[in-house]
C-alpha cells in the first residue's frame, strides 16, 4: 500500500499537485446570482520566472529597441522585488519599466487580494485549449497553464474568492477529446473540485466552454454531445455549463441550439467589441437582452451578461488600429453596462477582463505613468479606479445603495 501511494505521488507533476493549504469553511460561490466575476488571463511570463521561453505576451519587450504588444502597464507599485521582471523600456525620467508575470504565486495572490478588497466575488481562469496537451504533457505551455491555475487556486482559497476553469476553445473530435482528457487530470490528479472556492451554480461546478458556435472556431455537433455528455457525468463532477456565445445564438435552427436547449444552464454572448459609447451599448442590448432573456426563461436557463471597460490594440496591431479605440470615459462606459445590466432585471455580471492589457479591457491597477511609448492610461484616475468602479457595480446589482465613484473628476484626477 505504501509502495503504491509512493508511486501515485510520483507520477503527479507538482503543477498538478492537489492543493493542501487552508480553504474557506463555506462554499464561497454557491450560485453565480448576486456576484460580479471578472476573466482572469493569467497568461504572462517573463524572462527569469523559472519557465524557458521568456517574455510572454508581452510582446519583443528585451530587444533593442524594444516593442510590445500591450497597450497598458501594469501599475507594480504594490508588487515585491520578486515580482518585478526587467525589460528594456524606459520611463520619462529613464528608469527602467518593469512587468510581472503570471506564473509568480505571490502575483496572483496579490491579484486575488484587490478581488477581495473590491469585492470582486471571483475569476473565471482562461485555459486554453492550445495550450494544454495532457497526451505531451512536458511542453512549456501546458505547464505554464497549469502553473496559473494552480496559483488561482491558492490565491482563491486564501483570499476567500472564487475560482472556476473557462476553456477558450474549438468544438471539434480533436480538441474535444484534448479537453475531456485534461478534466480528467484536473479532478482526478489536480482536484480542482476539493475545494470551496470552486464556483457553484445550479448545483453543480460550473465549466465554461468559450468560443461556442463562433464562425471562426470548428465546431462537430457529435463530438461537442459527448463532450457535454462527460462533463455532466458525477465521475467528473456533474458539472454546470456556462457557455460563451456569439450574440446571434438564438437565430441558430441547426444542432448548436439543440444543444443549448439539452446540456447549457448559463448563456454568456460576448459583448466585447460590439459598441463603443453607452449609447451604442444601450441600442445593442435593447436588440438582443429582451429575447435572449425571454427565450432563457421559457428553457430554464440563466443568462450571464458581459460588460468590458475600453478596448485597445494597437500595439499588438502593430499601429493598424487607433489607441484607445473604444474610449473609456473614465469610468462612464463601463459604468453605464452596469445601469443597463441592473435596467433588464439583472443581478450578476461577467467583467472582461480583471488582467487584459493586450486588448486594453483591463480593470487591475494600471499606471498613469507608462513607459515612452503609445500606451492608454486611467485618464488620471487613480490606478485602481476600475476595481472601484466593478464595486459599485456589484452593490448596484445587489439592490445597495450605489452611485459612479468619480463623479466630477477632473482631468488630473481627484473631485
Amino acid at each position: 500500500m505504501l509502495a503504491a501511494l509512493i508511486s501515485i505521488s510520483i507520477q503527479i507533476r507538482p503543477d498538478l499537485v492537489p492543493y493542501a493549504g487552508p480553504t474557506p469553511d463555506h462554499r464561497v460561490v454557491e450560485s453565480l446570482h448576486g456576484n460580479v466575476m471578472a476573466g482572469y488571463q493569467g497568461w504572462f511570463m517573463a524572462k527569469g520566472d523559472g519557465f524557458e521561453p521568456g517574455f510572454v505576451h508581452w510582446g519583443g519587450v528585451d530587444r533593442e529597441p524594444p516593442t510590445c504588444t500591450v497597450d497598458m502597464w501594469p501599475d507594480l507599485t504594490e508588487y515585491g522585488a520578486a515580482e518585478k521582471f526587467p525589460t528594456n523600456f524606459r520611463h520619462k525620467d529613464g528608469s527602467t519599466a518593469h512587468v510581472f508575470s503570471s506564473t509568480v504565486k505571490e502575483t496572483v495572490v496579490r491579484h486575488f487580494d484587490w478581488m477581495r478588497q473590491y469585492d470582486i466575488d471571483g475569476a473565471f481562469v482562461q485555459r486554453f485549449a492550445v495550450t494544454i496537451n495532457p497526451d505531451q504533457p512536458n511542453g512549456w505551455q501546458d505547464q505554464r497553464t497549469n502553473r496559473v491555475l494552480s496559483n488561482c487556486r491558492e490565491a482563491a482559497n486564501r483570499s476567500g474568492r472564487g475560482f472556476a476553469v473557462m476553456y477558450d476553445t474549438d468544438f471539434d473530435r480533436a480538441t474535444c477529446e484534448r479537453l475531456m482528457k485534461d478534466w480528467s487530470r484536473l479532478v482526478g490528479q489536480m482536484k480542482i473540485l476539493e475545494t470551496n472556492s470552486y464556483m457553484h451554480h445550479a448545483g453543480g461546478p460550473v465549466v465554461s466552454l468559450w468560443g461556442f458556435g463562433f464562425d471562426h472556431r470548428k465546431f462537430d455537433a457529435k463530438a461537442s454531445r459527448e463532450l457535454f455528455q462527460f462533463l455532466k457525468k458525477p465521475e467528473n463532477g456533474a458539472c454546470t455549463i456556462m457557455l460563451g456565445v456569439p450574440n446571434d445564438w438564438r437565430s441558430w435552427t441547426d444542432e448548436r441550439i439543440d444543444l443549448i436547449k439539452e446540456f447549457c444552464t448559463v448563456v454568456s454572448p460576448w459583448n466585447v467589441g460590439r459598441y463603443g459609447n453607452p449609447e451604442q451599448a444601450a441600442k445593442h442590448f435593447e436588440r438582443f437582452w429582451p429575447g435572449d432573456l425571454e427565450f432563457c426563461k421559457e428553457e430554464g436557463k440563466d443568462y450571464y451578461p458581459v460588460v468590458f471597460p475600453g478596448f485597445s490594440w494597437t500595439n499588438l496591431r502593430k499601429f493598424t488600429t487607433p489607441l484607445n479605440q473604444i474610449p473609456r470615459m473614465k469610468g462612464k462606459f463601463l459604468w453605464s453596462q452596469f445601469e443597463l445590466v441592473k435596467k433588464y432585471g439583472m443581478d450578476m455580471a461577467y467583467v472582461a477582463m480583471f488582467d487584459e492589457v493586450d486588448e486594453g479591457t483591463a480593470i487591475f491597477k494600471v499606471t498613469n505613468d507608462p513607459p515612452v511609448g503609445q500606451f492608454v492610461t486611467y485618464e488620471g484616475l487613480p490606478s485602481d479606479a476600475y476595481l472601484q468602479i466593478t464595486q459599485s457595480g456589484r452593490n448596484l446589482l445587489k439592490g445597495r445603495p450605489a452611485q459612479f465613484p468619480f463623479e466630477g473628476s477632473s482631468p488630473n484626477g481627484g473631485s
